[in-house]
């Protein structure tokens, strides 16, 4: 991180963090006990530890944060419990600290302790997945997945797209994927407002970026609302609109994308800079938090939640499903709504807006290449993408969190009204992997329920409304030299990106320097890093025409 964004940080004042357990108490109600439940799978725990003819395999990852506010460790989670005892694989688990996995990885890959299964973003690994493999820190699983993965053989054989997108340049192998095949499950976030403040002041949900304005004014100035519009800030500027709130309105967004066939580079264009234009003004009026490099997920919480915001960009589950319930907790008039992705002119389509792709950057699982139980860990990895795998990592344990009704796989009130108290997006975190990701096909029957409120369904029919699949960039591989060009340039160019974009919206630097940081941009061979992409999406859609 930057000294500039170090600094903020230490700069700005941040809301109080409060216990999320306290905050989601009094939001349901039921007389059964969550340990009686727990107990049901973990009964043979012990036995798993213990019996010396299993294999006992280390994996390393990330504990997810809604699992993570309930049960510190791995082990405590019902779901890994269950999923250990359903292979005959006890796992010892290395857990780096929240937020610091890629220094965490970068301290065990100089160690050269490995373990046998690493969960990591391994596409954006340094160099790319190939280097990972010849350096010999990962297995490359060609070999393993034809001997002894054939729940996901079968299911890359039935699936070419998605095949080619888990593969290096070189044909590669490299990870167990986390898989959203289906188009419904892609699209989970965008705008959100206090629909009870629209009504109160006489105004429509927005569309345009004019009448963005007039709320967030009218929120400021009639409702003394102290930060009008709130979004994340962590663990980059402008994190929370990346995928088109706001910035997508003028044509462009924070990132790579596709136009016409031709791959460009969003904060080099010029609708990058009437956006910042935009901002710079919003946030000299105050309608933007001031803290807008700070803003992590309890803040966000925090400011929805107490009505220090009114308007924000986040999720239909975590955002709108956490903070309605508690909203209406202390106001019974309180109500959220969707808005659609901001545009222009009234009646356009939203060029971009959020789309996540078809196989995640996220809950990749490789396995190390100094591993003595190759065997094992694919079997155990290769579990998920089989019929009661499947069932398991989505739904949890049958007649504990999901019943069968009518052939439907219907979840418990231990997910949807927990006896703890717990929030469904916490609740399920404890019991599957189906609200954020793993070795494992997502099932669009968990969204149905998970989304339970009519305010998420019309959120993620309205969000689903754009342009943004013409436009997304598949997840094409680079080879081993180009990720590593690729990663050298962007590190910088980021950084330059991320600081003058701050400096601009926050006054430091007049608008006038957006043409200096061009030059800058150009000199760190931008372009470069464009013609690599561009690369790897011809070689990626020659493939498909074979």
């Amino acid at each position: 991180m930057s000294r500039l964004i170090l600094a903020l940080l230490l700069g700005v004042s941040l809301l109080g963090a409060c216990d999320s357990r306290g905050l989601l108490s009094n939001q349901f109600g039921d007389n059964r006990s969550a340990e009686q439940e727990n107990n049901k799978i973990a009964q043979n725990e012990s036995a798993i530890s213990t019996e010396e003819s299993q294999p006992v395999l280390t994996y390393w990852a990330e504990l997810n944060g809604n699992a993570a506010r309930i049960k510190p460790t791995f082990q405590g989670v019902p779901f890994f419990q269950e999923w250990q005892k359903r292979t005959g694989v006890s796992l010892k688990f290395i857990q780096p600290p929240a937020n610091q996995a890629r220094e965490a990885l970068n301290v065990l890959l100089a160690s050269g302790e490995l373990p046998d299964m690493l969960e990591y973003e391994w596409i954006n690994f340094p160099g790319g997945p190939e280097k990972a493999i010849k350096e010999g820190h990962i297995l490359r699983l060609n070999e393993a997945i034809d001997q002894y993965a054939p729940n996901l053989k079968a299911y890359l054989a039935k699936h070419p797209d998605i095949d080619r997108q888990v593969r290096t340049a070189d044909g590669s192998y490299y990870m167990f994927p986390f898989i959203q095949a289906n188009d419904r499950l892609r699209t989970y976030q965008g705008p959100i407002l206090r629909k009870d403040w629209l009504d109160e002041l006489g105004l429509e949900v927005p569309e345009t970026i004019e009448e963005w304005y007039t709320v967030l004014k009218a929120f400021k100035e009639k409702k003394h609302v102290v930060a009008p519009l709130v979004f994340l800030g962590v663990p980059s500027p402008l994190f929370g609109i990346e995928s088109g709130g706001f910035i997508g309105a003028y044509g462009v967004r924070k990132g790579f994308y596709l136009e016409d066939g031709e791959v460009l580079y969003g904060p080099i264009e010029p609708g990058y800079k009437s956006f910042l234009a935009l901002f710079r003004d919003w946030y000299a009026e105050r309608l933007i938090d001031k803290n807008i490099a700070t803003v992590d997920t309890v803040t966000l919480d925090m400011s929805m939640i107490t009505g220090r915001s009114g308007a924000s960009l986040w999720n239909s589950g975590a955002g709108i499903g956490t903070w309605l319930p508690l909203i209406k907790n202390k106001d019974p008039k309180g109500a959220l709504v969707p808005a659609p992705y901001p545009v222009l002119n009234k009646g356009d389509r939203p060029k971009f807006g959020q789309l996540a792709p078809a196989v995640g950057s996220s809950g990749g699982v490789a396995i190390s290449s100094r591993s003595q139980n190759v065997e094992q860990a694919v079997r155990m990895l290769d579990y998920g993408y089989g019929p009661e795998g499947h069932m398991l990592f989505n739904f949890g344990v049958e007649g504990v969190s999901y019943e069968m009704k009518d052939g439907y796989p219907s979840y418990t009130d231990l997910i949807l009204r927990n006896p703890d108290k717990l929030a469904p997006s916490q609740a399920l975190a404890m019991y599957t992997r189906a609200s954020y990701f793993g070795p494992f096909v997502q099932d669009v029957r968990y969204m149905e329920q998970y989304y339970a409120l009519p305010e998420q369904k019309e959120a993620v029919k309205l969000w689903s409304n754009t342009g943004a699949a013409d436009h997304l960039l598949p997840s094409a591989p680079k080879t081993e030299e180009e990720s590593a060009e690729f990663a050298a340039i962007m590190q910088d160019v980021t950084t330059m990106v991320d600081e003058m974009s701050l400096r601009i919206i926050l006054g430091i630097e007049p608008l006038e320097a957006f043409e200096g940081y061009l030059e800058q941009l150009r000199a760190l061979k931008i372009d470069r890093a464009i013609q690599i992409q561009k690369q790897a999406y011809d070689r990626y859609m020659q493939s498909l025409a074979e």
